[in-house]
C-alpha cells in the first residue's frame, strides 16, 4: 500500500521504509577505500555509524567487501547512495 505522501507516479518499493538496510560494496583493499565509502555513506545517512561496518578481505588480499548498515528513509535516498557509490572510481560494485 502506498504512503499518502508518495506521489502516484513513483514506482512502489518492496521495502518498508524507514528501515535498516545492508549495502555491500567491493573495491581494492587499500586504506583510502574504507574512508571514501564511509564519507559517501555519511553523506546519505546522517545516522551512519562506521563502527557498524563489517569487512571481508579476499583470499588473495587484493579486494575487500564492506557491508554498511544504512538507515534508509526512502527509495530516493537509497538510489542516490547507490549512484554515488557506483560512480566512485574505487568501487568495483555495490549491492
Amino acid at each position: 500500500m502506498a504512503d499518502k505522501c508518495t506521489p502516484p507516479d513513483l514506482e512502489e518499493s518492496l521495502i518498508d521504509f524507514p528501515c535498516d538496510f545492508p549495502v555491500k560494496v567491493m573495491g581494492a583493499s587499500i586504506p583510502e577505500f574504507h574512508t571514501v565509502i564511509a564519507k559517501i555513506a555519511a553523506k546519505h545517512d546522517t545516522e551512519f555509524d562506521n563502527d557498524e561496518t563489517t569487512s571481508n578481505v579476499s583470499k588473495t588480499g587484493k579486494y575487500v567487501s564492506l557491508t554498511l548498515n544504512i538507515h534508509a528513509k526512502d527509495k530516493p535516498q537509497l538510489d542516490a547512495l547507490y549512484l554515488d557509490l557506483t560512480n566512485n572510481e574505487l568501487v568495483l560494485w555495490a549491492l
